[in-house]
């Protein structure tokens, strides 16, 4: 009997993740957009662990100072001293004044602390800003740096929260039916039938704490409906099928079927809503801060940053709202792109 021989430019067979990456690699649109969310998130590491953007709640220039690219406004620029401001000696700054027979003790000291004050307000009106100041004299660069931080940490780890609540809750439901899936089905039922944002804003009005973590936990525990849905509906296509049969034939458990063996057939299902959650939590934190639901006075985000710009444009002062606004469409924009290349690349319908 003559053993059988394998030509030995036989390629290896490839898995779905060897597949898939070929194919996004094939992708010029998806290769563009994963560039572009992997510069934000340099970004955001800079900013988060090399101090890139630190000094963003620091004054550097005049109040509303125009981008350094633009010519700047003649009511921006420090006028000059008025001789009846001005210290005639040190020795005699803090001696008291008579002026029309009446003595004020305290006229010394006013204009002396004005003088200091234009002193030390003149250098940072001359600091050139590539996207200008907001009306504190904060960098609206750097402003735009730690917002991206804040925005896009709330977006990924509400997406986590909310995918991995959904996950777990369709596999059980997929999977078990019965009386689980029922009651799961029934909390579904009740969270789908609020509107959304409306939900979303009655529990942030409810727990009257703002922050980052209060904005994750509302997000993450209110949007896992979507991925439930999804999630349910593969497992109950799934379970039913061969490998999971010969799966329990061997003795597999309840748990390994549902975790070893249906989840990774599943995953790029996970995956896809991950990014998908990721580009709608995003935009519900702009809003939520928008609103004044979202991150405290002390912490910058694209949507506190928004919320100042409607009295900034009555003065026509439009640069913050231009660098906020472009920052977030141009990620949203990427991980929308990402998320079509990445449901492409991982259908096995497509060749």
């Amino acid at each position: 009997m003559s053993a059988v021989t394998v030509p030995a430019n036989t390629a290896p067979p490839q898995g779905l993740w060897q597949i898939a990456l070929r194919r996004l690699a094939r992708n010029p649109a998806g290769v563009a957009a994963a560039g572009v969310v992997a510069a934000f998130l340099v970004l955001i590491l800079a900013t988060a662990f090399a101090g890139l953007a630190a000094q963003w709640d620091d004054q550097v220039a005049a109040s509303f100072a125009p981008p350094g690219w633009l010519p700047a406004d003649p009511a921006d620029v420090a006028a000059p001293a008025q001789p009846s401001l001005a210290v005639p000696a040190a020795t005699e700054a803090t001696a008291p004044i008579e002026m029309y027979g009446v003595v004020d003790p305290l006229a010394a000291q006013l204009a002396l602390a004005q003088q200091h004050g234009a002193q030390t307000a003149e250098a940072p009106r001359n600091a050139w800003l590539l996207l200008g100041a907001d009306k504190w004299g904060r960098s609206v660069a750097q402003k735009t740096l730690k917002g991206a931080q804040t925005s896009v940490l709330v977006g990924l780890a509400a997406a986590l929260v909310a995918t991995l609540i959904g996950t777990l809750l369709g596999a059980l439901a997929g999977y078990c039916g019965g009386w689980v899936d029922a009651v799961i089905d029934w909390l579904y039922g009740v969270f789908t039938a609020v509107p959304y944002l409306l939900l979303v804003f009655a529990i942030a009005a409810v727990l009257q704490q703002k922050g980052v973590v209060t904005i994750v936990l509302i997000l993450g525990l209110t949007g896992w409906t979507g991925v439930y849905r999804l999630i349910r509906a593969e497992y109950l296509k799934h379970k039913v099928r061969e490998y999971v049969q010969a799966a329990r034939a061997i003795g597999a458990s309840h748990a390994r079927r549902m975790f070893v063996h249906i989840l990774p057939n599943v995953s790029h299902v996970v995956l896809v809503q991950l990014s998908q959650q990721v580009v709608s939590f995003i935009k519900a934190e702009v809003i939520l801060s928008f609103l004044g639901f979202g991150v405290p006075v002390d912490v910058v985000s694209w949507g506190s940053m928004l919320n100042e710009t409607p009295n900034e444009l009555i003065l026509g002062k439009w640069w913050q709202l231009a660098a906020a606004g472009l920052a977030m469409a141009l990620l949203v924009t990427a991980f929308a792109m990402l998320t079509d290349a990445l449901r492409d690349a991982l259908d096995p319908r497509l060749k």
